[in-house]
């Protein structure tokens, strides 16, 4: 009996280690492909989620049946939903009290109504359900990290990878050039130092840009919006989890197979807890600095293996649809915060 546990047990070890194996080419590659795309943005400036998505494509090769692809699959998933959970060491509830009622009130509003506009836009556009979601959880939300974040939960079609790339893509440069527009367009609208943080934070899509345009502005300016993006990103997981239990449901009606504790991936509970963690200061500020750091790194090695997945020629295949289709989103936004503090003046 002993013999046979001491067999079992090399037999299960050597079985890890061959899969680690396996996998560590792909993830070794994404690491450095990472490391470089996050240097040329500290050193050149812009947008290292794109750099991420642009050195990886130009890698597409590897993610074929090669000794890189197994490290590629394992980043493009695995990493990418642990990197989702410890974003929550980057809100607290107190941080979202320190708010006031106007911001609350603006980013309960606009996530749902952006991804509800996202859906009847994309019918009237032709596109598939999952794209319009997509896409309007992204507007909404809090751009690249909540594609990711809801193209895990939505099922997987043949053209996922596809529409997810070009989703990330597409918001990512509408939020370059909203870090640059949206500064002038609230100045012209006479907007004060809390107004415009409220504006910008509500309606630029990635965090990043949202702390460029804000702090553009004013340090005050730039923290408003700094926690009012914040909140936002916390609409993360009410909207993952409902489309979760929505595609669950739908799931198990075709198949009745699907427990009820798969309604809510492993990731998204994850996420909540650390959350509740670090609203009661169980997590030192120094492990949420670095909890938010690794978060950061997991997203960006996920973007490098997702850039490897795809293909250009497949993303020009796409058409001009779903382009028009982040704009109107992106514009429906703006138009609607503006109108929003424009009233309530």
């Amino acid at each position: 009996m002993a013999d046979l546990s001491v067999s079992l047990s090399k037999s299960y070890l050597h079985k890890k280690t061959d899969n680690a194996k396996k996998l560590l080419p792909g993830i070794a590659i994404c690491i450095v492909v990472a490391m470089a795309a996050v240097f040329i943005s500290d050193n050149y400036n812009g947008p290292t989620i794109l750099y991420a998505l642009a050195l990886g494509m130009a890698l597409n090769y590897l993610a074929g049946d090669g000794a890189c692809s197994a490290g590629i699959q394992f980043s493009a998933k695995s990493v990418l939903r642990f990197g989702i959970a410890l974003l929550g060491a980057r809100i607290t509830t107190d941080k979202i009290s320190e708010l006031g009622l106007t911001p609350i009130m603006i980013a309960l509003s606009v996530v749902p109504l952006t991804i509800a506009f996202g859906y009847l836009s994309g019918r009237l556009l032709k596109l598939g359900t999952t794209q319009s979601i997509l896409s309007g959880s992204a507007v909404g939300i809090c751009g690249a990290s909540a594609a990711l974040a809801v193209s895990t939960v939505l099922p997987a079609g043949k053209n996922a990878e596809k529409e997810l790339i070009f989703t990330i893509i597409s918001v990512t440069a509408l939020s370059t050039i909203a870090m640059v527009a949206y500064p002038i367009a609230a100045n012209l609208l006479g907007f004060g130092t809390s107004e415009s943080g409220v504006f910008l934070g509500a309606t630029i899509h990635d965090v990043a840009q949202v702390v460029g345009a804000g702090y553009m502005m004013s340090s005050d300016t730039g923290d408003i919006a700094t926690f009012t993006k914040l909140l936002r990103v916390a609409m993360l997981v009410p909207v993952v989890a409902i489309i979760s239990v929505v595609v669950a449901r739908q799931t198990q009606h075709k198949t009745s197979t699907r427990s009820k504790l798969s309604f809510l991936p492993g990731f998204l509970i994850a996420f909540i807890l650390i959350i509740a963690l670090n609203s009661l200061n169980v997590i030192p500020t120094y492990g949420a600095q670095w909890m938010s750091d690794l978060s950061r790194w997991c997203l960006i090695i996920a973007m490098v293996a997702l850039g490897m997945k795809a293909s250009l020629k497949e993303l020009v295949s796409v058409g001009w649809r779903p382009l028009v289709h982040v704009i109107l989103e992106t514009l429906f936004l703006a138009l609607f915060v503006a109108a929003w503090l424009l009233l309530i003046r």
